[in-house]
C-alpha cells in the first residue's frame, strides 16, 4: 500500500459508534503551509464520512469521484469504494494521484488506496498518513485498556499522541461521528 506523508487520519469503530478525525496541518516540503486544513468530509447527509491524506488537490479529485460512485450505486459505500478503486487502478489520470481515503458508515470503515486496495480493518481501526502508525497503535491500546472511552474520545487521544510524535501532524483536530 502507498505510504502518504504529511498528515494523520484515523477512524475507529467502538461500542457501536464510529468516529473519524484528522489533524489540520498542510506542509510544502519541510514547511508548514497551513495549520487548519479540514481533511474530513461528510457525505450522504452525514451517513458517510471520509478523511483523506496526501495531496489536497488529488484528494479532492478522489472525493468527487467517490461521491459520484456513491450516487451511481445507491449510497452503498462498499460498492462505491470498490468501483472507485477499480477506476483508480486502471485510469491513467487517476493512477498519478497521490492520496488515500478512509470512508466510514455507522457499521463499517474502509481504507481505499491508489493501488486498488479496499481494506476493511479487522480491529475497527483504520489510519492513514505519516502519523498513522502512531495513531493506530494508540487506538488499539485504548480499545484494549480503556474500553469505557467513546470512539470520539479514542480518536481525539490517538491523534494527540500522533501529533506529539509526528512532525507532519498537529493538534488542530477535526473529528466527526457518523450519524
Amino acid at each position: 500500500m502507498t505510504k502518504i506523508h504529511a498528515t494523520t487520519v484515523i477512524a475507529i469503530l467502538h461500542n457501536g459508534e464510529v468516529a473519524i478525525g484528522a489533524d489540520g496541518q498542510a506542509t510544502l516540503g519541510n514547511t508548514v503551509a497551513k495549520s487548519n486544513v479540514k481533511k474530513i468530509r461528510k457525505l450522504s447527509n452525514g451517513k458517510i464520512i471520509t478523511g483523506f491524506a496526501g495531496s489536497t488537490a488529488d484528494a479532492f479529485t478522489l472525493l468527487e469521484r467517490f461521491e459520484e460512485k456513491l450516487n451511481a450505486f445507491g449510497q452503498n459505500m462498499k460498492r462505491a469504494a470498490i468501483e472507485l478503486a477499480k477506476d483508480w487502478r486502471t485510469d491513467r489520470y487517476l493512477r498519478r494521484l497521490e492520496a488515500m481515503l478512509i470512508t466510514a458508515t455507522k457499521d463499517e470503515i474502509l481504507m481505499i488506496s491508489g493501488t486498488g486496495d479496499v481494506i476493511e480493518p479487522d480491529n475497527g481501526v483504520a489510519a492513514i498518513g505519516s502519523g498513522s502508525m502512531y495513531a493506530q497503535s494508540a487506538a488499539l491500546a485504548l480499545k484494549k485498556h480503556a474500553p469505557q472511552l467513546s470512539a470520539e474520545e479514542m480518536v481525539r487521544e490517538s491523534l494527540h499522541i500522533a501529533a506529539d510524535i509526528c512532525i507532519y501532524t498537529n493538534h488542530n483536530l477535526v473529528i466527526e461521528q457518523v450519524q
